[in-house]
């Protein structure tokens, strides 16, 4: 989803609000839940067999067990990636963001072969492993799901047009993608009124092609 003309500047919006009624919804819904309770839910479940193939843990399902089980807030950072983090806790999906202006085109989703190498948001040289899902534009990948952003492209305070994309392993329902990128567009115009929605699509392997390792993708 491509969204744009947005003031992403750093100030209190109706997105705050609607941030702390979050907090209060999830720590009052998720009040009795262990971990094991965690992992049985159906996305979470999803992500828990992706991850487990690269022994890491899903770290959306940690940072949900943050703010039930420890108190912690939604973090603020700027409204465009506080959108996108607050939704993230409400459906569980996976998903970066991209300044638009910072990419260059094509842009391709693909799975990685192993001989890949891009720098993270943290600036670690990063070898990718084998099997994982990736986004890449004209200059090399820009996220994956094991290892997260690259140090390039990410939103920033000047970002005024964002690229969200929601990664879906099996198991993850495609109304529920929808639903996180609805999810972030209704943030996005609690502080961004004005705000327009450029595209939004969802790609899915085709059945036929998820025998195969590389399911690509061009956007």
């Amino acid at each position: 989803m491509i969204i744009d003309n947005v003031d992403n500047a750093r100030r209190i919006t109706l997105l705050d609000q609607r941030k702390k009624r979050i907090e209060s919804s999830l720590r009052e819904k998720f009040a009795e839940f262990s971990r094991t309770d965690f992992i049985e839910m159906e996305v979470l479940k999803a992500y828990r067999n992706y991850y487990k193939k690269f022994k890491k843990t899903y770290h959306v399902q940690l940072q949900l067990e943050s703010v039930v089980q420890k108190g912690k807030s939604l973090p603020n950072v700027s409204p465009l990636v506080d959108a996108n983090f607050a939704a993230e806790l409400e459906t569980l999906v996976l998903t970066a963001g991209h300044d638009v202006d910072l990419l260059e085109p094509p842009l391709t989703i693909d799975a990685t072969q192993g001989d890949e190498v891009f720098i993270q948001m943290n600036g670690s040289v990063r070898s990718l492993k084998p099997n994982d899902m990736m986004m890449s534009d004209g200059k090399g990948v820009i996220c994956t799901i094991i290892y997260g952003q690259d140090k390039r492209t990410p939103i920033s305070p000047d970002t005024r047009r964002a690229l969200y994309v929601a990664y879906g392993p099996p198991g993850v329902p495609v109304a529920v993608v929808q639903q996180q990128l609805d999810t972030i567009r209704e943030n996005v115009l609690l502080f961004a009124p004005e705000a327009k929605v450029k595209m939004v699509k969802i790609y899915s392997a085709l059945k036929e092609e998820k025998k195969n390792t590389s399911v690509k993708r061009h956007i």
